[in-house]
């Protein structure tokens, strides 16, 4: 089972916010919020908020009687996709105007449970075939 979590137009461009999302993804959750905790970027802080929102929806989405640290639960898929952009003038010399953009980025993130994807997945039992040409 798993559970998403979107953060909208966070004020920060999508390429800052790709640097500490690629140091979390694939991550537990656990060991995820521990570097979040550690990293000296903003983006860190909304990002562990984010996390925590996730595990959340996941807790929620069990019925709300499912505690996530009994679980096994990893950031599934993670990424940061660029926002709306406002776009304001800055006064120049000799009359211009120079462009000012100031980004916005989109980030969503899904996680899931590890020991699900063990449990569901059924055992094949390979038999051993003899190979009657191997024999010859």
């Amino acid at each position: 089972m798993e559970a998403v979590a979107k953060l909208k137009s966070v004020p920060m461009s999508a390429r800052k916010m790709r640097l500490v999302v690629d140091l979390i993804r694939g991550k537990n959750v656990e060991d995820a919020l521990d570097i979040l905790r550690f990293t000296k970027k903003e983006a860190a802080v909304w990002l562990d908020k984010l996390v925590l929102s996730a595990i959340a929806n996941w807790e929620d989405k069990q019925g709300g009687m499912e505690n996530a640290d009994d679980y096994d639960l990893y950031i599934k898929t993670i990424y940061a996709d660029d926002g709306t952009m406002l776009k304001r003038f800055q006064p120049a010399p000799h009359g211009r105007a120079h462009r000012i953009r100031k980004r916005t980025c989109h980030v969503t993130l899904v996680v899931e449970n590890a020991t699900a994807l063990k449990n569901t997945g059924d055992a094949v039992e390979v038999e051993e075939v003899e190979d009657a040409a191997v024999e010859e």
